[in-house]
Order: structure tokens, then sequence, then C-alpha cells
């Protein structure tokens, strides 16, 4: 905004698989070159990659290749612990420590895998960690074992930074880091200066959370690492598209990551498999509306009349204010 910031847009991969028969005709498998080129057509310039799903068939030499061919950039990769049964009890919090163990010496390879191909950005979302009934976990210890956990990975290479994606639930009944407050606790104890936090907007939403409100803890207290736009109803992770529910509440975090420095991607964590919806026009409506409300958040940032009224606490003036921004 103010440095003419404009930011690479990156999705979720895996939505593109969507009509992958009618999109690909013929084709008896579809690579992550093919999902990478798919997602380009809708004008996505950048990559987040899953560990280890997206490697399975191709090599981390072929990706890179198939992002240059793209014209994409690597946003970075995530860690997917959840698609292995045999982390249902838990990756980093599992009972069994050869399984803690096998969790971390597999985050390490992510890590040099990333590393290899140029990126600096790894995202845990620990959402196998957790417990699902009174009495299942020995809370004291999970914790601990994550901790340590965390921390033999965040210094496997200090060079790349680790972000924590916190969620509520899903898949366990109650997650380890639920919310800003739990993960930031966490990040303290952790105590390394590349970790951070990826704010996804739904699970913000899910949480009970005004992200706007979280953003600012975490510029507060750690770094914003990565964004996940997207939107819902707040009961779950509906991953509907950006501003379909909250368009006031995107505007006002678009606002704080400016006012935090925030220079990373946008990742639409989104899911058109749910409506059966052409991921491609999904994604294309992302980056419209994303780069509407920009433009509005743009003239917010330090408009004099809404700090003052903000300065007041006075919600109705506020309110003029933002709804004339944005209606006009």
């Amino acid at each position: 905004m103010a440095d003419n910031y404009s930011p690479r847009f990156a999705a979720r991969l895996n939505a593109f698989k969507i009509g992958a028969a009618d999109y690909w005709p013929g084709k008896n498998s579809v690579t992550t070159a093919d999902l990478l080129a798919r997602a380009a057509s809708a004008g996505l310039n950048a990559a987040d990659l899953n560990y280890p799903d997206h490697f399975i068939e191709d090599s981390p030499a072929d990706l890179s290749r198939a992002l240059d061919d793209q014209g994409m950039t690597l946003n970075g990769m995530a860690m997917r612990y959840y698609t292995d049964p045999g982390y249902k009890l838990g990756a980093f919090t599992h009972p069994n420590a050869k399984v803690r163990r096998a969790a971390i010496d597999e985050t390490k390879r992510g890590l040099d895998v990333l590393a290899e191909m140029g990126g600096d950005l790894m995202t845990l979302w620990m959402g196998q960690d957790g417990f699902d009934y009174s009495f299942q976990m020995d809370y004291a210890r999970a914790w601990g074992d994550t901790i340590e956990a965390m921390i033999e990975v965040a210094d496997h290479n200090p060079a790349l930074d680790i972000a924590l994606e916190y969620k509520p639930n899903e898949p366990r009944a109650y997650a380890l880091m639920p919310d800003a407050a739990t993960t930031l606790l966490a990040i303290k104890e952790i105590g390394r200066n590349n970790t951070g936090v990826t704010l996804d907007f739904a699970h913000v939403l899910y949480a009970d959370e005004m992200p706007a409100f979280a953003a600012a803890l975490v510029a507060r207290h750690s770094r914003i690492l990565g964004v996940h736009l997207n939107d819902g109803y707040g009961k779950w992770d509906n991953g509907l598209m950006v501003g379909a529910v909250h368009p006031i509440q995107t505007v006002e975090l678009l606002v704080e990551l400016e006012r935090s420095g925030y220079r990373g991607a946008i990742y639409f964590d989104t899911f058109p498999d749910h409506s059966g919806l052409d991921p491609v026009e999904e994604a294309r409506t992302n980056i419209e509306v994303v780069q509407r409300l920009r433009a509005k958040a743009a003239k917010l940032v330090a408009h004099k009349e809404l700090q003052e009224a903000i300065s007041r606490q006075d919600a109705p003036v506020a309110m003029r204010l933002v709804q004339a921004a944005m209606l006009t």
C-alpha cells in the first residue's frame, strides 16, 4: 500500500483436482505439476506445497522446474501429518516415543527439501495433536513433548521460518493449540526467533476471535509469517470465498496487516470442492475481491476521522466512515 506492496497470491493446490476428468480428458493421473499449471491459469503467482504429499511422485527439482515453467514462486511448504494413519493419535503428542520421533524426523526432511528448493517458510498445522475424551491425554506431558519437538524442528535450520497455524479442532475434538493466545504461549516457551504464526481467517472465526485483534496480538508478541484468507460462519472451517460473509472484518484485518508491516503472500485456503465450484473461477474471484478490499483498506489505514472515532470507541461514527469507504 504505502510502499506499493503487491502481494503474491497462492491457493490450496488440491482444490484444482476438481473436475479432473473433464479438464484433463484421458489422463490417468494428475500430477502436482498439472495442478500448478491449472492454478497459474487462474492468475495465481505463488504456491505452497504439502510435504510429503506433493513429493510422492515428483522430486524437488521436478517441482522447482514446474514452478518456473508457470512463472510461480514457492511461497513455502506445509507439513501434512494427518494423511498418515500412523499419526491418528498425534504426531508430536503421540503416546509412543518412536512415533513422535518419526514425526520430528519427517518434519526435518521436509525442511531439507524446503531449503533445497530455495524456500524459507514451513507451516505446521498440528490438527491431529489433540484429544477427544476426558482422561484420554496427559496434558502436561503432551504440551511438553510438543514444545520439545518444536524446539528441535526450529533448531534444525534456523534460516527457515516455522509458522504455527492454529485451529480449535478437527480432526481431533480439541486441538492442543486452538487459538492465538495458546499458540503465542507455546512460541514464548519455544523461544526461537525463527518461529511465528500463520493466521487463517476461518480458523480465527472458528476460535471465536476477531481477526484484526488476533493479528495485533501476534504482531505484538511474535511475527505474522503467513495469512490464509477465506471466510465462513464461525461454526466450522467452511473455507468460503474471501469476503463472502465477513467483508468488514476482512478489511479490518487488511488494515491491521498493513500497520504491522506484513509483506508476505496471501494464500486462499478455500474449499470450492464443497459446492463443486470451478476452482479457477473461484481463485480468480478471490484475487479480484482481495484487490478491491485492499484498495478500501488503503484508504482507511491513515484515515484521520476514523482514527479519532476509534480513539473514542465511537462505533456509530466508525461504522459510517467504514461503510462509506466500502460502499462507494
